[in-house]
């Protein structure tokens, strides 16, 4: 199979969806691999490392498309992309149709394959291609929120980890998952009093046995969320449903009990977000306030540390993207259900439900 990396466009997007040890990988298995140039550069792998391995450069991101037959990426394809993918083209990466209904919609009329990293599950209901980036998510999203809570940044001045005879500030964490968990620990680390909610008590039940003593968990209600609000310092909402918009679990009114300078980072923002006030931002414009609460929503949280994403990612992905360019898309799908479940949009139909839901649109059930 003729397998492309294009340079990705979306802003300050600094990852690649292969690295040259996976790049390898391909190549030994006698698929082509045709990368674009200076793809790789912003995550520390320059052209050379990818033709040492067998791999070819090609210079311009019209020629990538217009040669492969399997595209791998890192994030959705952007507007100026959406002419490039052509019918029968498999396409690799991240989706998150629920958030974009253009997206959708273009992806539907070009015909294409559109198998998504994020609801790629197993068995037992992990999200293998998700939880690397959730991970490295999680872990910034206290950092960055750390970072906004400085005065000089628009936060209201508070060190999350507070000193002697000074209290601590106070992190709530909305959702027990990956990205959950990864934001508690972290800013546990830091000396921060944290309390992470969840809907499932198991997972709580989980969490209070592994986490240190200064995570609380709470089971999450509209009224547990809100009372929790009127002290928080730092917001984290990490609320998944795979494939699907994010519930809006703090809403505008909610706002109006907080205290100012409050930071608010919403890690779902992918999948449309889970705080009504929410819309996505950019490394290069990351904040923005509504009334008087500190907004962080960033919808590539883990492109700001391309090194560690990277290799996290292709960690993740080469398996399945071996298993696709070995097989075709069709018998890896028949042969595995988790790849199954990664079809999204197959030949201009929307073959996963909760896309479908998310914009009114047809489903039909995925043949084979």
């Amino acid at each position: 199979m003729i397998v492309g990396i294009p340079k990705e466009i979306k802003n300050n997007e600094n990852r690649v969806s292969l690295t040259p040890a996976g790049a390898q990988e391909l190549t030994k298995r006698g698929h082509k691999v045709y990368v674009q140039a200076s793809a790789g550069e912003s995550s520390g792998f320059p052209d050379d490392a990818y033709q040492a391995v067998g791999a070819e450069i090609l210079p311009t991101i019209e020629e990538v498309y217009a040669t492969a037959e399997m595209i791998m990426k890192v994030k959705e394809p952007i507007a100026p992309e959406y002419g490039l993918i052509r019918a029968g083209q498999l396409v690799f990466t991240y989706f998150h149709f629920a958030s974009s209904e253009a997206l959708t919609h273009a992806m539907i009329a070009s015909g294409a394959i559109c198998c998504a990293y994020e609801t790629v599950e197993r068995s037992d209901g992990s999200l293998p291609l998700l939880i690397p980036m959730s991970e490295v998510a999680g872990r910034m999203a206290t950092q960055e929120g750390l970072y906004f809570l400085e005065k000089p940044r628009g936060g209201k001045g508070v060190l999350l980890g507070g000193v002697p005879g000074v209290k601590p500030a106070r992190v709530f964490i909305i959702g027990a998952g990956v990205v959950g968990t990864a934001a508690a620990r972290t800013a546990a680390g830091t000396g921060a009093d944290v309390t992470i909610c969840d809907i499932s008590l198991p997972r709580l039940t989980y969490l209070a046995d592994v986490m240190p003593s200064n995570v609380k968990t709470l089971m999450s209600s509209e009224y547990n969320i809100r009372e929790e609000l009127k002290h928080a310092d730092l917001v984290i909402g990490s609320v998944l449903i795979p494939g699907a918009k994010a519930p809006k679990l703090v809403t505008r009114d909610m706002l109006q009990d907080m205290e100012p300078g409050t930071v608010m980072v919403d890690v779902a923002i992918d999948q449309g977000g889970c705080f009504e006030t929410s819309h996505p931002t950019t490394h290069e414009d990351p904040v923005y306030y509504v009334d008087g609460m500190l907004h962080y929503c960033v919808a590539n949280i883990p492109g700001a540390v391309p090194r560690t994403s990277t290799l996290a990612l292709t960690n993740a992905t080469l398996p399945y993207a071996l298993q696709l360019a070995d097989k075709g898309w069709r018998r890896a799908a028949q042969e595995n259900p988790e790849l199954r479940l990664g079809l999204n949009v197959v030949e201009g139909k929307v073959t996963f439900r909760p896309v479908a839901e998310a914009w009114g649109l047809s489903y039909e059930p995925l043949t084979l």
